[in-house]
């Protein structure tokens, strides 16, 4: 039986400018670029009464919050931060996955403080946040990494919540069923149909009945309903990707994209150097004002080895594009991919000498 912690850092960002800035406490912090097309990266409970969430356009954030104080964001911070509550999450455990910044599953089964329990490593692990960093955590304790998350949720912002193996059917039993894992508005809308509305009436279905509906997905929404998630917690999940995006204040054609790729590679670069492997492909991505999306990619033979030679390359890609030159585009990104191990990545050098 495993003991799954998932940690959850409350507000992450608008947390971390409330405790850097005094003048910042107590009031609605909405993380965002101004503009007319940026969105909300993160809001301040303050702000979540006023009904401003995440991802949200940062001008609709605005009308419903007009007192807001809105902070550019400072990802550099924000990673620097994280990683200060992945060490103190390594005191207790290896196997840590990530999700974003601001949460990860740590699987508790055996802790490295003999704590001997996951809501134990839960309590210790927040304690720490709050005295080392003065930010608050909610944790989910439970069996498997779906019903920790969940468990997360229930108590936010700065609570604890434990879901052990006997209750797991109970609890599941008036859970909403748009709260499993891969149930979205459109799923939740024909489980409805079907007159399913919580876990108890997905279980009661039936998985046969399920399998008819759904195919093998009907599969997996009858485990879930009986708290069945095999996952382990991948404490080496490694970087696919690291990429940097930005939406225009208003569209630009082509020639006019130097500087804000350049940009946006500076960027890019300086994310990846806390990556110790080396990435071989380079990503550049348009959005059209007609919001289709385009990508081109580069595979050099050599590595881009400084910030210079990944924008010269990133600004090369534009060469690639076909479109008319009058096309306008809304939104640029350049990415790096193709991550190898550095002495993987050396011998495959020396081997083409």
């Amino acid at each position: 039986m495993r003991k799954i912690v998932h940690i959850d850092m409350d507000a992450f960002y608008a947390s971390v400018e409330q405790r850097d800035d005094p003048a910042l406490r107590g009031r609605p912090v909405v993380v965002a670029w101004r503009g007319l097309r940026s969105v909300v990266c993160a809001a301040s409970y303050e702000a979540r009464q006023f009904g401003v969430r995440s991802a949200m356009p940062a001008l609709r954030a605005e009308r419903l919050c007009p007192d807001a104080v809105f902070v550019p964001p400072d990802f550099t911070r924000y990673r620097a931060v994280s990683k200060a509550v992945r060490t103190i999450m390594q005191r207790h455990t290896d196997l840590i996955e990530p999700l974003s910044l601001d949460e990860a599953y740590l699987d508790a089964t055996h802790d490295h403080q003999g704590l001997g329990s996951g809501t134990a490593v839960a309590r210790a692990i927040r304690a720490s946040i709050r005295e080392e960093l003065a930010l608050t955590a909610s944790a989910g304790v439970a069996p498997n990494k779906f019903l920790a998350k969940i468990a997360s949720d229930w108590r936010k912002p700065d609570g604890l919540f434990v879901i052990r193996p006997e209750q797991v059917l109970d609890f599941l039993e008036v859970l909403p069923a748009a709260r499993l894992p891969g149930v979205g508005k459109v799923m939740a809308a024909r489980l409805q149909e079907l007159g399913i509305v919580t876990v108890g009436n997905v279980r009661a279905l039936g998985q046969l009945a399920l399998e008819a509906h759904f195919g093998r997905w009907g599969r997996r929404l009858h485990e879930l309903s009986r708290g069945i998630d095999e996952r382990a917690v991948e404490s080496a999940r490694p970087t696919q990707s690291i990429s940097s995006e930005d939406t225009f204040a208003q569209d630009l054609p082509l020639a006019a994209l130097d500087e804000p790729i350049s940009t946006l590679a500076a960027r890019t670069w300086a994310a990846a150097q806390v990556e110790p492997r080396i990435a071989r492909t380079v990503v550049l991505k348009l959005k059209t004002a007609e919001f289709r999306i385009l990508t081109r990619s580069l595979t050099p033979s050599q590595s881009p080895d400084s910030a210079a030679e990944l924008t010269r390359i990133a600004l090369s890609l534009r060469e690639r594009v076909d479109l008319p030159a009058r096309t306008l585009y809304r939104l640029a990104g350049v990415g790096l991919q193709g991550f190898s191990e550095r002495d993987e990545w050396l011998g495959r050098q020396v081997a083409l000498l």
